[in-house]
């Protein structure tokens, strides 16, 4: 099944600044390994980029990839504007024109850009692959990033309504 790596809002300004997300640097070394492997393997690999007004103008220093990250000139950058990573962005053309049936989603933040993204996905047809222990959130007033991160991992993990699975898998046992 043709995959392709979805790489969500790991940038300067939402990932680098402090405080860091839960585990951050664990979890870029996770997405630079899951990403190296699926380059190694033929697969794309995408970086979502979020913008806004406020904080994450284009091409700001905030609004660049996180410094953790290793980005290779074969990877494609989309800009997005909400957490959908679909919405009113290339991505769904991009990954039509790999024929793309299979995404593996990675990055930040799991309750906001990684689980709307990972439910569009779903809901456009995608199996969807959430590498479990590569992404992330900060802590909140009501729940830590750990707490965070494996809520949404059982609750995406259990959607079965969208007729395609969604699987969350430790990203070493992601295969390509």
């Amino acid at each position: 099944m043709k995959t392709a790596v979805l790489v969500i809002d790991m940038q300067r300004g939402l990932y680098d600044d402090l405080p860091r997300p839960h585990e951050a640097a664990e979890v870029a070394r996770r997405v630079n390994a899951l990403a190296g492997r699926a380059r190694a393997a033929g697969v794309p690999v995408a970086f979502i980029q979020h913008e806004n007004d406020v904080d994450l103008e284009f091409d700001s220093e905030r609004w660049q990839l996180s410094s953790a990250l290793e980005v290779d000139s074969r990877d494609t950058k989309i800009r997005k504007t909400t957490p959908d990573s679909f919405l009113r962005t290339p991505l769904e053309a991009w990954l039509a024109g790999h024929a793309v049936q299979r995404v593996v989603i990675c990055g930040y933040s799991s309750e906001f850009c990684v689980d709307t993204t990972t439910r569009r996905a779903a809901a456009l047809g995608y199996e969807v692959v959430l590498a479990a222990d590569a992404h992330t959130s900060h802590d909140k007033p009501h729940a830590t990033g750990a707490f965070i991160r494996a809520h949404h991992n059982a609750t995406l993990a259990d959607i079965t309504s969208f007729g395609v699975p969604i699987r969350a898998v430790a990203s070493a046992d992601i295969a390509f």
